[in-house]
């Protein structure tokens, strides 16, 4: 067992003796540590009783009572500070605030050195080692879980939060969502106390923290292989979970996301070259209905969305983001665009969590396996109208509706009466009419602004223009014409990703 506080002041060889804190007397010690750098809490990982020479205790009654709180929240279970040596004057306010928070003072006598205090403590925890080891070798034991078994993660999750005697969460800092499905969301008054010390705190980016929070230690420590993901640790017992056993089962959490990660990129290519061939009519119905179920997906209730992002890393990582919400996906990336099926529970309002705000999203009607193409031509319509406008994520039934437009096919049929003649005539030769016409409208019909953008003379725009009107049959003199072709114009934007 460890050694507590009273134990130590009653070992007469060293001639310890308490100055403050009477009420943690039985504070347990795990391991001795010195140290007389600034901001002395930060050395602190739990359990110890912290030996300075008082170099970095302040002077003034402030800097001492948020030295104490600082180290209470840290963990330490005592303060030794060596007699006759550099320490300041304890001010009252101090020596109070340690009687509260249960924080021993110890006065080193002058010349005992501090090696002798922490071979003492190394002695007596000398049963505490092999606890760790224990500790340690069962919570490695516990990767041998069968892997593929439902459940396996919240099975792994609560066998090292029972030897570590802690209830323990995985979540995702920058929501505090649960990392994986099968996890446990924090409670909501943990929730908030976590909140304060995730995103952008100042101390959220160290891989290993306590804090005290309402009278409650809080670990916050990083899952070393998977940025954003923390281990969160409720202790239920005294003393806390050691340091360096905790580093080893937040290694072992890890270990089993990067297990799961790597069968999830493989589902993710099967799925993507799954998702390439359905869009090309390979598979009939039956087939489809077996290829969505086993990748998790109800044939009967899914639906296509459509993505894009100038960041295509964000892109790559969706099919794990929404995983870790509980939707299997099939992705396909083309380009600054994914293409993914999806069940059609999945709510736009967790699409746009997952997606961040740079994100653009466009979801078709409820799709079906016999109408997989004609989906994804509807999730690239409303992706259109997505990029276009200011909303984020457009739903295809209830997208802009461009002067009674609503659907895919309407738009084309409008595309190919207006602007195919010019597309059939602009075939193997230089694309000039239509990048003209686009700027000439852009520019308020001025023959030379025209020009001028397009580095060629008035007379070529001028010339331009009337081969126009002769392929569409349209007075090019007349404001309805023009509307007819801008209108055109804005619809084909809108289309151009299908």
């Amino acid at each position: 067992m460890a050694i507590t506080v009273a134990e130590l002041l009653a070992e007469p060889q060293l001639g310890l003796s308490l100055i403050a804190g009477a009420s943690g007397l039985e504070n347990q010690l795990t391991s001795a540590h010195t140290s007389d750098l600034p901001r002395l809490w930060e050395w602190v990982t739990g359990g110890e009783i912290l030996m300075t020479n008082g170099m970095s205790i302040p002077a003034d009654a402030a800097g001492q009572v948020e030295m104490a709180r600082s180290l209470v929240g840290a963990g330490a279970q005592a303060l030794a500070i060596g007699a006759k040596m550099h320490a300041p004057e304890l001010m009252p306010e101090f020596l109070a605030v340690c009687d509260e928070l249960s924080l021993p003072i110890v006065n080193v006598p002058f010349p005992l050195p501090f090696t002798a205090i922490a071979r003492s403590v190394a002695t007596a925890s000398q049963s505490e080692e092999f606890r760790r080891l224990r500790q340690t070798a069962r919570i490695y034991e516990l990767l041998r879980l069968p892997s593929a078994a439902e459940g396996q993660w919240a099975a792994l999750v609560q066998g090292i939060a029972t030897v570590l005697r802690s209830t323990i969460f995985v979540v995702d800092k920058r929501c505090l969502h649960p990392w994986h499905p099968e996890g446990d969301a924090l409670p909501e008054d943990v929730r908030e106390q976590v909140g304060r010390f995730s995103g952008g705190h100042a101390e959220a980016a160290k891989p290993f923290q306590w804090h005290f929070v309402d009278d409650r230690h809080i670990l916050m420590m990083e899952i070393p292989t998977h940025a954003n993901a923390v281990l969160v640790v409720l202790p239920e017992s005294q003393p806390h979970p050691d340091a360096v056993v905790l580093l080893h089962a937040a290694t072992v959490l890890g270990l089993e996301l990067s297990r799961t990660a790597l069968a999830l990129e493989s589902q993710q290519r099967l799925g993507a070259e799954f998702l390439r061939q359905a869009f090309e009519g390979h598979f009939d119905v039956a087939e489809m209905e077996n290829r969505l179920d086993g990748f998790g997906i109800p044939a009967g209730n899914f639906m296509m969305v459509s993505m894009s992002c100038e960041d295509a890393q964000k892109l790559a990582t969706i099919h794990q983001e929404l995983w870790q919400h509980g939707y299997s996906s099939v992705c396909l990336l083309q380009g600054d665009r994914l293409h993914l099926a999806i069940s059609a529970e999945c709510r736009g309002e967790t699409l746009l969590h997952v997606a961040g705000p740079d994100m653009r999203i466009g979801i078709s009607a409820m799709a079906s396996t016999h109408r997989m193409i004609q989906a994804q031509q509807e999730s690239l319509w409303a992706l259109g109208s997505a990029e276009s406008g200011s909303t984020p994520l457009v739903h295809y039934s209830d997208g802009p509706s461009w002067l009674g437009v609503t659907s895919h096919e309407q738009g084309l049929a409008i595309v190919k009466r207006l602007l195919g003649p010019i597309m059939d005539y602009e075939q193997g030769k230089q694309p000039d009419l239509m990048v003209t016409l686009r700027t000439y409208l852009e520019l308020q019909r001025s023959w030379q602004k025209t020009a001028t953008a397009l580095f060629t003379h008035r007379q070529t725009i001028i010339y331009r223009i009337r081969k126009i009107g002769e392929l569409t049959g349209l007075d090019m003199t007349e404001t309805s014409s023009l509307a007819q072709l801008w209108f055109a114009l804005e619809i084909q934007k809108v289309m151009q990703a299908s």
